[in-house]
This record gives structure tokens, C-alpha cells and sequence, in this order.
């Protein structure tokens, strides 16, 4: 998968988020992507926003022994 789809993602850690953008790095052009927390976080405040490369959103991650994706679509939102 090198496209993302707008809408709903879970986190191999659990968390869901919605996909709201890709963006670009104005220094590097570099696509970043844009997304929401579904959640409340005393640190972040509610529905926090972050961006991450997308190279990294679409990257595997190893969790125990099994090599699983960082994000999973689940859903248009």
C-alpha cells in the first residue's frame, strides 16, 4: 500500500485516528500525513493532531515476534 486513504486508522498500540490530510514539507516536499487522535490525553488535549512522514505511517513495526503495519484502515469516516 503507498497510497492513504482519508478516514479511520487503529494504531498498532491501539489508539484510533482519522487520516485528515497529506501535506508536504516546504524545505524537503517530502509527504507528510496529516491526522487526528480519537481520544482524550492529559498531555495533548483532546483529539490531538500530529503529522508523521508518510514513508513512516506506511512502515512495518515489530511487536514481539510478529512483524505487524504502524496503522491498519479500518473505515471511511
Amino acid at each position: 500500500m503507498n497510497e492513504i486513504k482519508l478516514g479511520k486508522y487503529k494504531h498498532y498500540k491501539g489508539q484510533f485516528y482519522v487520516v485528515m490530510s497529506i501535506a508536504r514539507d516546504s524545505g524537503t516536499l517530502k509527504e507528510l500525513v496529516v491526522y487526528k487522535g480519537l481520544y482524550d490525553s492529559d498531555k495533548f488535549g483532546k483529539n490531538p493532531v500530529w503529522v508523521r512522514p508518510k514513508k513512516e505511517f506506511l512502515e512495518n513495526v515489530n511487536l514481539n515476534e510478529d512483524v505487524i503495519p504502524r496503522f491498519v484502515f479500518v473505515g471511511e469516516e
